[in-house]
């Protein structure tokens, strides 16, 4: 699926993912291939995004909103 993470400065990151991982202000949740559409509030934390099998990367972010549409994934964090 596709993830772009973006901030008002600057895009953090936009490429293919196999999963995300969210810190949702009712807990953490994590987004697949062929997730169902959403709109979500973030909280502070970390986004953990899985590349590739032994690939992972971490965001820190002070909050957001994620939309997930198709298999496209749109964080627009702080």
């Amino acid at each position: 699926m596709k993830l772009e993470i973006t901030t008002p400065d600057q895009t953090l990151f936009k490429g293919e993912v196999e999963l995300v991982q969210l810190p949702g202000i009712d807990g953490s949740f994590e987004i697949l291939d062929n997730h169902a559409p959403m709109i979500s509030v973030l909280k502070k934390g970390y986004i953990k995004i899985i590349i590739k099998k032994d690939e992972e990367d971490y965001y820190e972010v002070k909050g957001g909103v994620v939309e997930v549409i198709e298999d496209r994934v749109l964080v627009l964090a702080e």
